[in-house]
Order: C-alpha cells, then structure tokens, then sequence
C-alpha cells in the first residue's frame, strides 16, 4: 500500500480520497476548509493536514481535485504548495478540469524537481465518484502513469493514459 495525499476535498475529491483511504492507502488530506478535512477523517481515517505541503510530505503519490488553474497552481507551487516538501520520484496525479497550458506548466515544474506530474482530469460527475465509476484520462510520462494507474483505479472505472503533458485535458 502506498502512502499518498489528497488535496480537495469538494464533492469530487471527497469520495476519490475515501476510495483510496479504503482499498487500504494510508492518505493524507488537505481543504481549504479544515471542517472538511477533519470531517474525512472522522469518516475514512488517515491524517488531515494544514498545508498543502504538509500532506505531501512522505507522500509517494499526490492527488488533486480543486476548482481551476489557479487552484492547481495555488496547491502545487503557491505558498506552501505540496511541490515544496514532495520527495524526488513522486508523482503528483491532478485530476482537475483545467488547462492543457497549466498542466504543461506544472509537468515542467515538476520535472525540474525530478518529481513526476500527470495531468488525469475526470469525467463522471459526483455519482461516478461516489461510486467509483471516474473515467479518468491522462497525460505525462507513461512511466508515471503506470505508476500511478492502480492508484487511480481505486475510483475509476477506465484510466488511459492518452499522451505527453496536457493530453489528458486536451
């Protein structure tokens, strides 16, 4: 079992995060609403954390399901952005809608980093999350996606890895 994070926790991220929690992943949250995130705990366990960073440390896999680009952007690179305390190899798994541009930016970033960074948007809506039923299309390394795919599995029902950075939002 893998030690991961999950930063978001609206109606999307909620169940994905619980998922995870309940195939046995020890996970980490972050909202930007602490109720939240102590209320996840409440139900899945795990850990809530203050920052963004502060989840993503000793994590091997970091999710995200926030509202735009500028929420990604906020959560990985702002201040106390999980990009700060990642550890070299992991893999940080966005499964924002947002820009192909923001997710190549953030591909980049990681990549200077030696960390890994896919670009895995959803498509399913709260009932498929809920259920676990996400269709989820990916972008980046496929050696990261590979990586990550068992992982994201824990909440999809198909995850295909359609090309280089910002394909998965393309």
């Amino acid at each position: 079992m893998a030690k991961a994070a999950f930063l978001g926790l609206g109606v999307m991220g909620y169940p994905m995060a619980g998922h995870l929690a309940a195939a046995g992943h020890e996970v980490s949250v972050f909202n930007r609403t602490a109720e939240k995130a102590e209320s996840w705990v409440a139900q899945h366990g795990g850990r809530h954390a203050a920052t963004p960073a502060e989840a993503a440390k000793d994590a091997e896999f970091v999710f995200a399901c926030v509202g735009d680009d500028a929420d990604i952007k906020a959560v990985t690179v702002g201040p106390d952005g999980a990009f700060s305390s990642m550890a070299e190899d992991a893999v940080f798994v966005d499964n924002t809608t947002a820009s192909a541009d923001i997710a190549r930016e953030l591909y980049q970033a990681a990549s200077s980093q030696n960390m890994h960074f896919i670009d895995a948007p959803v498509s399913g809506g709260q009932a498929g999350a809920e259920n676990g039923k996400l269709t989820v299309m990916c972008g980046g390394d496929a050696a990261a996606f590979a990586r990550a795919e068992p992982l994201m599995a824990c909440y999809s029902a198909k995850v295909t890895h359609m090309g280089d950075a910002g394909a998965g939002q393309l």
